[in-house]
């Protein structure tokens, strides 16, 4: 069900019939809150009876499991087979049908019933695919004809990157952890990219590679890699190649263990300059719990061709407060707002929530004058930080003068897996037992004539004026020629 074209999210939540309402439950910041996505294989036209592991379980396993669930890959079991899958299938069910939720698996937590539901590289599954998961264990999972598997996967090349072959590669310092030891932080110096020519980049992917055997299987993702995360950024090397020149600098996403690439829509892209370098300047490592552990971090850039040049203005993420929090301890469902008027038509590209270890839910939404519309609410697994990338033709475009409001969710209760102690008050801070509230997604600035050739996409893709597109309120508003407008300036 594509909500997005069809009502605001609030007349949603008012004119849901009641089946809607039972198959998308309520959500709120609370970590007990997990009541899961349950859906019948008849409504989508399907007898459970004929749902088996080779026709339908396996080719959701390979969409959106398989690239981490594999011999190798950064997950503690392998999904592949059905001998493999067959005694995890109640956890399988389980862990898909909480869907949006801490824990949720595949760990991509859209909340499916409100706001704008187009992404990249989106990977969480259907409701018609969870009536199938649910449905084949309900029938004891059986394993079907061999002959309906789809072809396996081909994982043979160890280290695949997700978005294919980088143009550029540019290796971290190799860095050792002990098997048990203090976490650490700073900086790990200066890497030059070798570029010779400034290019503009079109997308980023930043993985670990380490010496942990890819035949072994650790009980947790921290057991497979030592860099939690690396927030870094680039700019052009001094003429002794020493330093980086400060007025040339600029920030780079973080990394993070678990994060998705960070894909830039055409128009945008970020510059990597002629005799650049990367400033890895805050490092977090931590030691696997097992085994002494060597590893480095490969950032991977494709480009943009060349000669290109980017139409729109980079702004960064929508805000947020990562220092004046106040965070309460054994309280559930604790609440952050903030407010921010924007001061230019904006395109937002990317949503990514960072909250902390207490993280449950963020959500955002736009007001325009008396209309209030969430964009979207996803829930939040500090262990597994995501962006969400919108569709090209999805991203919000949202006036100069509409009111962004973020609201971020916490949990101190004992419910939370991820706190260490629920005891203690914590305010703003890097570590994970302090706490951050921010939105660290993607937007661009536009100008008064790029808005409006956006609008008119939006507008021919919608089709007619029954079609709504809560992340648009102007595309149906009358045009205001600027010469009228400046006619009637005059005259007043």
């Amino acid at each position: 069900m594509n909500v997005r074209n069809l009502l605001p999210a609030v007349s949603l939540v008012l004119m849901a019939p009641a089946a809607l309402s039972a198959q998308y439950p309520a959500r709120d910041g609370t970590v007990a809150n997990i009541e899961p996505y349950s859906f019948a294989a008849e409504d989508f036209g399907i007898d459970p009876a004929t749902v088996t592991f080779t026709k339908d379980i396996a080719p959701i396993l390979q969409r959106s499991c398989q690239n981490c669930h594999r011999p190798g890959g950064g997950a503690p079991m392998s999904l592949v087979t059905y001998d493999e899958v067959r005694p995890w299938a109640p956890m399988i069910e389980y862990r898909t049908a909480i869907r949006d939720r801490m824990g949720a698996m595949p760990p991509f937590f859209l909340e499916k019933g409100i706001g704008i539901q187009e992404f990249k590289n989106d990977p969480s599954l259907s409701d018609e695919e969870l009536a199938k998961i649910q449905a084949w264990v309900d029938q004891g999972a059986p394993r079907g004809d061999p002959a309906d598997l789809p072809t396996p996967r081909d994982f043979s090349e160890e280290g695949t990157w997700t978005l294919g072959e980088p143009d550029l590669v540019v290796r971290s310092p190799v860095m050792t952890m002990p098997a048990v030891g203090p976490d650490r932080w700073g900086d790990i110096g200066i890497v030059p990219t070798g570029l010779t020519e400034d290019r503009y980049v079109q997308s980023v992917e930043i993985r670990e590679v380490n010496d942990i055997p890819a035949d072994v299987e650790p009980t947790t993702v921290g057991g497979r890699y030592i860099f939690h995360h690396m927030t870094y950024s680039s700019g052009v090397l001094n003429p002794d190649g020493t330093e980086i020149i400060e007025d040339t600098r600029q920030g780079w996403p973080i990394h993070e263990v678990g994060r998705n690439p960070d894909i830039f829509l055409n128009g945008v892209g970020m510059l990597l300059q002629a005799n650049s370098a990367l400033h890895l300047r805050a490092s977090h490592l931590h030691a696997t719990g097992w085994r002494e552990t060597t590893g480095q971090l490969e950032f991977g850039y494709r480009f943009f061709p060349k000669g290109y040049e980017p139409q729109y203005r980079r702004s960064g993420g929508t805000g947020g407060n990562g220092i004046d929090i106040d965070v309460k301890p054994n309280q559930a469902g604790q609440e952050f707002h903030m407010y921010r008027v924007l001061s230019d038509h904006t395109m937002i590209m990317a949503f990514e929530p960072h909250l902390h270890a207490p993280g449950v839910r963020m959500c955002l939404e736009a007001i325009w004058g008396i209309n209030r519309f969430t964009l979207n609410c996803v829930g939040y697994d500090h262990n597994w930080v995501k962006q969400y990338v919108y569709a090209e033709d999805a991203a919000p475009l949202l006036p100069k003068g509409t009111i962004l409001h973020i609201t971020g969710f916490v949990d101190t209760t004992s419910q939370n897996p991820n706190l260490a102690d629920t005891r203690n008050w914590a305010g703003g801070g890097r570590r994970s037992v302090s706490n951050m509230f921010i939105d660290l997604g993607q937007s661009v600035r536009l100008t008064e004539e790029q808005f409006q050739a956006k609008m008119e996409e939006r507008r021919t893709k919608l089709g007619d004026r029954n079609a709504y597109d809560i992340g648009c309120p102007l595309c149906w508003a009358p045009v205001i020629e600027m010469e009228d407008a400046a006619a009637g300036g005059d005259s007043q």
